[in-house]
């Protein structure tokens, strides 16, 4: 199959259900409620058609079979701000990709191995949306995002409820991170993470059963790498078009774990506290907006 078609499957959404507004989203989700769910031989059959003859229409066929797992999976992150109808979209875009990159190889069914992309899709808009260039607390936010889950679960905690102070204190002791910092990320983090709940309609399959080895994961490992990458080349970019003493306010009062005073910034450069205070809290507003800029550029 040659690479363009394995690009529009990305692309070739028009047959999809589309979710344009947060009104529209009880509408869709009937709607995909009217796909079929494959069994285990039609899907193989799909898998290899689309896989050894570029068949489009049996990628098609698919994603519109997955679509209500990646609905539910975009159901669970709906605490967290943001508009519904953009996490639903984007977990459709994880579960192409699956669809993409599965082959039968893997020795699963799809909807084990799509429930990876989907989570990794939702997980990096998010943190484009809200990690970046989060004051003071960047590498703690990074690090309490792909780690409380699991470490919750591994502790047998899988109720959306506040942790006892004894769990909240060993966590941020585990990751090195302040624990009113564990206390925020497990709120942001709110939402049904129940195991024992259906995986998708029509099927006898829970969560649970998608549990994967949590040993390393060659594939997440490169995905972090590469989305490591990318930060790093927006901060530098958006970096560079603030004035010299903007960036060393930005990367001395907000991008380090132990932030120099504003005392020892107006020292060094001849200003007041509180003058400080206003280029500091402008130098934000004008890198969250270059960030975003940058960020709507790179994903057009």
């Amino acid at each position: 199959m040659s690479q363009n078609s394995e690009v529009m499957v990305i692309k070739n959404t028009g047959n999809l259900p589309q979710v344009i507004e947060e009104n529209s989203l009880f509408s869709y989700f009937e709607k995909i409620k009217k796909f079929p769910v494959l069994s285990e031989n039609e899907e193989t059959r799909l898998i290899r058609d689309f896989k050894e003859n570029g068949n489009l229409a049996a990628a098609q066929k698919l994603v519109t079979s997955h679509l209500r797992l990646a609905a539910k999976i975009a159901l669970t992150y709906r605490r967290y701000g943001l508009p519904l109808a953009d996490i639903v979209s984007e977990a459709n875009i994880g579960l192409m990709q699956a669809v993409k990159k599965f082959d039968l190889s893997k020795k699963v069914r799809l909807a084990t191995y799509a429930i990876w992309w989907i989570k990794a899709a939702v997980n990096d808009y998010i943190l484009r949306s809200w990690s970046l260039v989060k004051i003071g607390t960047v590498a703690a936010q990074k690090k309490l995002f792909y780690n409380l889950n699991r470490i919750k679960a591994r502790l047998g905690i899988y109720e959306n409820r506040e942790l006892e102070p004894s769990v909240v204190k060993s966590i941020a002791k585990e990751l090195v991170v302040d624990e009113k910092d564990v206390v925020e990320m497990n709120r942001r983090l709110g939402g049904d993470k129940s195991l024992n709940v259906s995986a998708c309609d029509d099927s006898d399959e829970e969560k649970v059963d998608f549990v994967v080895d949590s040993r390393q994961n060659i594939e997440e490992n490169l995905g972090r790498r590469q989305e490591n990458a990318l930060r790093a080349k927006v901060l530098r970019d958006c970096l560079a078009q603030m004035s010299e003493r903007e960036q060393y306010i930005v990367k001395n009062r907000m991008l380090t774990e132990k932030p120099v005073t504003l005392e020892e910034i107006g020292a060094k450069f001849g200003v007041s506290r509180e003058r400080v205070r206003q280029i500091e809290k402008k130098a934000f507003e004008k890198l969250s907006s270059l960030v975003k800029l940058e960020l709507a550029q790179k994903t057009c």
